[in-house]
């Protein structure tokens, strides 16, 4: 299916994009303006674009309805500053209720029941509720078009942090990313909230090269039952590992063993061992079952 998203009408055309282009983060926004109104908004077109310097940009789009300007916006072309609160699971109905289209004057830190802290170098107010808060200067509004549904992007300068305890690991040297419960806007109505049961690792590629996919051996490689992602796995490593001679299995050698007149039957049960050590983590000892059939 080919989905032509220039000629669609611009509610469809968000709609296929946010469904597609997920999860995103959200940037719980506080401005001011000159007469000192305050607004909070939560933006899921949003993201870190540099450490040096920490600049993130989020996007108050123009209304795809009738074009108007978001009171964000309005603010920071006055005051060009921003509290960028991170949204996590505690709050996200509150932080949903304040997307409300209220009129400027309304102060949605009262109607979505949040507390004012006073920022320490900027001043619009942060959200106390937030477990992580962002100072930010606005380097830049860069408008994308004066259409319904163009984006704004504010592009601002994070100049400091507040982290609330609570979400530090032990020693209080880093944010523990199994404590804050992030949450991210998909498609539609719905929302991802990240928490231990659906948080994993992957192992980051090593400074020196991995040997790629392609240099796997054929039978690893073209294998009708590891996947892809075990592939990646398998081929992060610097060169082609050995046998360990050391390296004892009890399930291996029933494999090998059960198997042996059989050495098709015996490359899909290794394949299959194999995947299941993958899937778990295991990459050294995956090899180690893989090269036992590579080598019977």
């Amino acid at each position: 299916m080919i989905i032509n998203i220039q000629e669609l009408a611009i509610p469809k055309r968000q709609a296929w994009l946010q469904h597609a282009i997920a999860p995103r983060p959200i940037a719980f926004a506080s401005t001011i303006n000159r007469e000192g109104n305050i607004n909070l908004s939560p933006f899921s077109f949003f993201n870190l674009f540099s450490t040096n310097p920490p600049i993130i940009i989020f996007s108050p789009s123009r209304s795809g309805r009738d074009n108007h300007l978001k009171h964000t916006l309005l603010n920071v072309l006055e005051v060009p500053e921003v509290v960028v609160n991170i949204c996590d699971y505690t709050m996200v109905q509150q932080v949903s209720l304040s997307s409300c289209e209220y009129p400027r004057n309304v102060d949605e830190f009262i109607k979505a029941g949040f507390t004012k802290e006073a920022a320490s170098i900027i001043k619009p107010p942060m959200v106390k509720e937030a477990k992580i808060k962002m100072e930010c200067k606005v380097n830049e509004v860069k408008s994308l078009g004066d259409q319904p549904g163009a984006g704004q992007l504010i592009i601002a300068e994070v100049l400091c942090m507040h982290v609330d305890e609570s979400v530090l690991n032990e020693d209080g040297s880093m944010i523990d990313q199994q404590k804050i419960e992030h949450v991210a806007r998909l498609g539609g109505d719905y929302y991802a909230v990240i928490n231990k049961a659906n948080l994993f690792t992957v192992a980051k590629p090593n400074k020196e090269l991995g040997i790629g996919i392609d240099a796997l051996p054929e039978s690893i490689r073209c294998s009708a039952i590891l996947t892809g992602n075990n592939l990646g796995q398998l081929a992060n490593v610097q060169q082609l590992p050995e046998v360990d001679v050391a390296f004892t299995n009890d399930t291996l050698k029933n494999i090998v063993q059960y198997f042996s007149v059989n050495p098709v039957e015996m490359e899909k049960e290794l394949h299959r061992y194999a995947k299941q050590l993958l899937d778990e983590g295991n990459v050294n000892a995956a090899w180690q079952v893989l090269l036992a059939g590579e080598n019977v």
